[in-house]
Order: C-alpha cells, then sequence, then structure tokens
C-alpha cells in the first residue's frame, strides 16, 4: 500500500521525501484526497509545474472571423482573408457581363471593371464565377466580347468556372447560381448581381435571408461600375457599412432648439443650445439668482471699498 500511493504522488510530481512524511503523519491507510490536501497544506508543488514554461500570450480572435490555424482553403483562399477588413465579394459573372454587354453580347469587360472597382476599395477576396461553357470560341446565338480577360483573371485566381460536360453530344451544365449563394455564404460575403435568386430563396431558407440581406446590385453608366450608395433602401446601412465586415456607426447629430435663446427649459431642454456649449444648462430662475448673487457681491465690494480709510 505504502509503495502504491509513494508510485501514484511521484507520478504527479511531487518529491518521495515530502510523500514519505505525509504518510508517516496520517498513516499508511490514510485516503488519497487526505494526502493531497496534507501535500498541498505543506506547500509541496509537483515538480512538472515547477519547471514547466509559462504559456505563450493568445490572441484574441473577434467572433466570426476567420481562425489562424490552417484549414482547408478552396476557391484560391490566401491567409490575408482573416485580417481582411472588408468582406469577401462573389460576382455573378454571367448576370455583370450581359449587363454591361446591353443583354446581347457577353461583355467581358464589364466583369474587369467589377473587380476593378473592389479592387480600388481594398477588397482581397474577390470571385467571379462564370460557366465553363463560356469558354469556348463564341457562337452567332451567344456573342462574347474581350474574352481575353477571362484568360487573364483565371491566372489571376479571381475567375472560377462552374463544371460541364457533353453526354452524346449534349451539353450538362451545372447550376452556376447556386455556386455563387453557396460560395458567399458560406464566406459570410456579398452577391453582386441583379438577379434575385427566387428559386434559390424557395429553396432554402437560410439562403433566402441572406440573399435579402447580401445582395449588391449595380449600374453601368459609361462604363463605370456603380452600385447604390443605399443598398438596402434609404433606411438601411450605408455602402461601406454594408462592405465592411465591422460597421461604422454614425455619430448623433444633435438637433439644434427651435427656441435658441429664447428657451425656457434650461438644463431639461433635450436640444442642443450653440450659444453655451461648455456651460452647465440652468434653468431661467437658477440664472437669475446667480445673476442677483453677483451683484449683490460686486455691491458690497464697492461699499467696503469706500467705506475703507
Amino acid at each position: 500500500v505504502h509503495q502504491s500511493k509513494l508510485d501514484f504522488f511521484c507520478k504527479l510530481g511531487y518529491g518521495k521525501q515530502d510523500i514519505c512524511k505525509v504518510l508517516d503523519n496520517l498513516g499508511q491507510e490514510a485516503l488519497e484526497d487526505d494526502v493531497l490536501k496534507e501535500l498541498i497544506r505543506m506547500g509541496s508543488k509537483p515538480q512538472a509545474l515547477e519547471t514547466q514554461p509559462q504559456p505563450s500570450t493568445l490572441k484574441l480572435v473577434a467572433r466570426g472571423s476567420c481562425s489562424t490555424t490552417p484549414g482547408s482553403k478552396w476557391l484560391g483562399e490566401d491567409d490575408s482573408d482573416s485580417s481582411d477588413h472588408f468582406r469577401p465579394i462573389v460576382i455573378d459573372g454571367s448576370n455583370v457581363a450581359m449587363s454591361h454587354g446591353n443583354k446581347e453580347v457577353f461583355s467581358c469587360w464589364g466583369i474587369q471593371l467589377a473587380v476593378d472597382w473592389f479592387r480600388e476599395r481594398g477588397h482581397t477576396y474577390i470571385k467571379v464565377i462564370v460557366p465553363l461553357w463560356r469558354k469556348e470560341p463564341p457562337r452567332q446565338d451567344s456573342p462574347i466580347a474581350d474574352q481575353h480577360i477571362l484568360e487573364e483573371l483565371e491566372k489571376q485566381s479571381i475567375l472560377v468556372y462552374t463544371p460541364s460536360r457533353k453526354v452524346k453530344g449534349k451539353r450538362v451544365v451545372c447550376y452556376d447560381d447556386r455556386y455563387i449563394v453557396k460560395v458567399a455564404y458560406e464566406k459570410d460575403g456579398v452577391i453582386v448581381s441583379n438577379d434575385h435568386y427566387r428559386d434559390l430563396q424557395n429553396e432554402n431558407p437560410e439562403w433566402k435571408w441572406f440573399i435579402e440581406q447580401r445582395l449588391l446590385m449595380y449600374s453601368f453608366v459609361s462604363n463605370r461600375f456603380m452600385p447604390p450608395d443605399d443598398p438596402l433602401g434609404r433606411h438601411g446601412p450605408s455602402l461601406t457599412n454594408f462592405l465592411s465586415k465591422k460597421p461604422v456607426l454614425p455619430e448623433p447629430k444633435w438637433q439644434s432648439c427651435p427656441y435658441g435663446k429664447k428657451c425656457t427649459y434650461g438644463n431639461k431642454c433635450k436640444f442642443y443650445h450653440p450659444e453655451r456649449p461648455h456651460q452647465a444648462q440652468l434653468s431661467v430662475a437658477d440664472e437669475l439668482r446667480a445673476k442677483i448673487k453677483v451683484s449683490l457681491s460686486l455691491g458690497k465690494e464697492e461699499e467696503l471699498h469706500n467705506c475703507s480709510p
């Protein structure tokens, strides 16, 4: 029994002398909890705790941000996305290109304009999703302009093709809209498109809320990509807050008092008085009392000055 307890506490890191001393005082039949309490009371510490180095300071990571541990990366994700202050951007390439081409030509230059606009704002995670068959030579029923831009964006790991294949001469195309919404939803980003994706909203209730709150519409004005300043309406967030992971709240604007200097509410007035920015807002009665006290004190000083020889 003595040897078994001695081995047990030695494994915990306590010294043999301290263990033997405690066992002699408490007896060989003492419980392990009692022995451990006595070792702690004596001030004996496990050697492992004394010799182990102090743990390195942990870095606080905001909830919802990407972890610093290496994980699965897909669609060309790089490490700079975790420190990015802007939301990831997923562009509906077909919608943007056809919109720039006036719904007649697949204009790749429109995709380039949209990518450049987000790059200038500082976004690092930008993905353009286009069906694979757009890589084929253009036909009369589907003309493509500036097709070389797709190759350049693919080399920059910005453009991603959705898969497709031919079965018995017929092309089998995957639904690119589902790719767009899925990538943006999993990355907690923004969808750039004028499509409302109503079929996908009915398919998945979680996607319904996401599409309603994270869909960024746009317009092309003279080869200029222009999203709205109020993506969610007049009472919604600004474009800067809409594209940021941490929106900045606007500073409160104080409304000036409509009565101005004639206001009789004093410190109870809820409006801003520019004529007294650094003074305590006193009521009218308190202001009159203060003026009377000042006038009385000045009168007493004059009387004392006149009476003095």
